[in-house]
């Protein structure tokens, strides 16, 4: 093996040791993705939710698609559905001081942003990316994300010029005071990819009262 592999599985092996378990994720990304309720929600029509025949069958999780092999690491660089016409910048986002997610910044009503402590989208594991559902101005990046059915594909463009496609395979929204965070970001063994945004109530106390979640598995590489 060449010296530059031997380096690169060394960079490798360090960006894995760097991803905390799911297990404990889960709970800070509960609290953090409370932080994606800056839209005011006050519209006259709220976002779509998702209909309840969407609902992922939790006995039966996405099943990898035939063929088709988990992509080695690489910084997402857009996010598009072209469904509800999404066609996003993706940045990396982490935590903040407070241990909560960070958010994209809420100014910008069309940025996406990936979860650094998870696999990138197309990798083994489960890739999480988050977006506003609206701001003070008006709908946000996924304010239609509720509108999407299962057989949608959401696209992520790659910075090594790959596109993974992911097919959904359910959506629905939880209430975040009983996030399933086990169901929702466990690995399933194959690459997956979760979107997720603000949806459920909405109060200008506590904002909104759950989470849109997309579950989608790969399904082609181009």
């Amino acid at each position: 093996m060449s010296a530059s592999e031997l380096a690169e599985l060394a960079e490798e092996e360090e960006r894995r040791k760097k991803r905390a378990p799911w297990g404990v994720i889960a709970l800070v990304l509960l609290t953090g993705l409370a932080l994606i309720r800056n839209g005011s929600g006050e519209f006259d029509v709220g976002p779509p939710q998702p209909a309840t025949a969407a609902a992922a069958d939790s006995r039966v999780p996405g099943t990898p698609a035939n063929d088709v092999q988990p992509l080695p690491y690489a910084l997402p660089d857009r996010v598009r559905i072209p469904t509800i016409r999404v066609d996003a910048p993706v940045l990396p986002v982490g935590l903040d001081a407070d241990g909560w997610v960070a958010a994209p910044p809420p100014e910008d009503p069309n940025l996406a942003g990936w979860f650094t402590g998870g696999v990138t989208p197309g990798e083994k594991g489960t890739a999480v990316v988050v977006g506003h559902v609206d701001n003070k101005q008006g709908p946000a990046v996924f304010y239609n994300l509720g509108a999407l059915k299962k057989g949608n594909h959401i696209e992520v463009a790659r910075k090594d010029g790959k596109t993974a496609v992911f097919e959904i395979y359910g959506i629905q929204v939880f209430e975040k005071k009983n996030f399933p965070g086990d169901r929702v970001y466990a690995s399933k063994g194959s690459p997956e990819l979760r979107v997720i945004t603000c949806g459920g109530g909405f109060s200008k106390k506590n904002g909104y009262d759950g989470n849109v979640v997309v579950f989608a598995r790969l399904v082609e590489v181009r």
